[in-house]
């Protein structure tokens, strides 16, 4: 009919109504942005919705042959969920948080199978979720400044959405052992040396001119623009372009296919885990372990889980905030209080 859009055909960034994710078709290459720069590019639920948008309507554009995927900025890639969304929305109503794993997953998917080559563009740290989606990436380009980790079991969550799955693909047993379980901060150049990143190109400048082999010194002064030292995304964006053009260079239901058949393993152990990290996610946001977290972060202060360790150790119960809803109250007969309460929180008498 007149008037009707062809499901099949793709969309211009202001028919797909985006707002946190950014859209850009240039000779051949669509360029999705994660555009929160201020959160440091996480994602909210919404923004996960738009991501998707984005990368199916790079999937249906024929005049597409290559996808990159970025953050807006020269900070972050993407730094994951956003935190406080966490603490205030799902900490509350965990039965919320299995809608937006599915919508976290609906992205990773999206990704993993557009039938086109896609490069994760790097232009800061890349940490939690945003590694994870990183990692669903074929291809990544990244500035010497950046850095990837994951920081789940620091605040009370698991990196079970691409990071358990497919790290242990990217850089071996023993060093994604130690991304999961330390949380320590794996720098551009040694990620290229693991096979994390494909490729790392200088981002520092000092005085107009790119420095070499940037320290970490350099690379902090050049984040904060002190003594002369900047960030330049240049190579970078020269790196992802030659590479584009060389994948643009091949022919893509070669391209496609081959991208399914190196698919594999991922596919294997996403597809056997993701159900069941999603569940187990849901149910995990009911207790003390994510609230204390999350709270934290948000409040910007160590998580207290010497304290819970404490609650373990002395055989009270980690798993809830104030102890199990065992109490009632002789007063008013409220079932139901949780253990450590010393007063009743519905008519406020002593228990």
């Amino acid at each position: 009919m007149e008037g009707t859009h062809d499901p099949l055909a793709a969309r211009s960034d202001k028919q797909m109504g985006l707002r946190d994710v950014g859209y850009a078709v240039t000779n051949g290459v669509a360029t999705i942005t994660l555009n929160r720069p201020k959160m440091y590019n996480s994602y909210s639920t919404s923004t996960l919705q738009e991501l998707i948008t984005a990368v199916n309507n790079a999937t249906l554009d024929d005049a597409v042959g290559v996808i990159v995927l970025t953050g807006a900025g020269e900070r972050a890639f993407c730094t994951g969920g956003d935190v406080k969304e966490y603490a205030t929305r799902y900490t509350e109503k965990p039965r919320e948080y299995w809608k937006y794993m599915g919508l976290f997953r609906g992205a990773v998917e999206a990704l993993l199978h557009c039938g086109k080559p896609t490069i994760a563009r790097l232009n800061g740290m890349a940490v939690g979720g945003g590694n994870e989606l990183h990692l669903a990436c074929d291809l990544s380009v990244a500035a010497e400044h950046a850095y990837l980790g994951q920081v789940g079991v620091g605040v009370g969550s698991v990196a079970c959405g691409g990071a358990t799955q497919w790290l242990p693909l990217a850089v071996g047993d023993r060093r994604a052992r130690a991304m999961l379980m330390l949380n320590e901060q794996v720098p551009a150049r040694k990620a290229e040396q693991w096979g994390l990143v494909y490729q790392v190109v200088p981002s520092v400048t000092h005085a107009g001119r790119l420095v070499p082999e940037a320290t970490a010194e350099q690379q902090k002064k050049a984040l904060k623009g002190e003594d002369g030292y900047a960030i330049d995304l240049t190579e970078l964006d020269r790196a992802v372009r030659a590479m584009s053009d060389r994948l643009l260079g091949m022919f893509p239901e070669c391209l496609r296919y081959t991208k399914e058949q190196v698919n594999f393993w991922k596919d294997m152990a996403w597809s056997q885990t993701i159900g069941h990290g999603r569940d187990w996610l849901t149910l995990h946001f009911a207790t003390a372990e994510p609230y204390e977290g999350m709270t934290a972060f948000t409040q910007k202060r160590p998580p207290g889980v010497a304290k819970l360790r404490e609650k373990l150790a002395t055989g009270g119960s980690s798993e809830f905030v104030h102890g199990p809803p065992m109490r009632t109250c002789g007063a008013c007969g409220t079932a139901g209080l949780p253990k450590g309460f010393q007063f009743c929180g519905q008519c406020g008498k002593a228990l």
